[in-house]
C-alpha cells in the first residue's frame, strides 16, 4: 500500500490541467468564482481559528506558570 502511493506522488503540469477542465465542466464557469470565494473564506477563517487558539494556548499556559510558581 505504501509503495502504491510513493509511485502517485505529486500531480503534474497535465494532470492539473485535466483536473482543472474536469472541474470546469461539472461546475461551469460562472460558478468558479463564487466557489474560490467560498474557499478562500474558509481558509482565512481556519487561520484565524489556530491563531485563536493559540493565543488562549499561551495565556492559559501563563496562568499555569504563575500558579505553579
Amino acid at each position: 500500500m505504501n509503495n502504491l502511493l510513493l509511485f502517485w506522488g505529486a500531480p503534474g503540469g497535465w494532470e492539473l490541467i485535466v483536473i482543472l477542465v474536469i472541474v470546469l465542466i461539472l461546475f461551469g464557469a460562472n460558478r468558479l468564482p463564487q466557489l474560490a470565494k467560498g474557499m478562500g473564506e474558509s481558509i482565512r477563517n481556519f487561520k484565524q481559528g489556530m491563531s485563536e487558539t493559540e493565543v488562549e494556548d499561551e495565556k492559559s499556559s501563563g496562568k499555569d506558570k504563575a500558579k505553579s510558581a
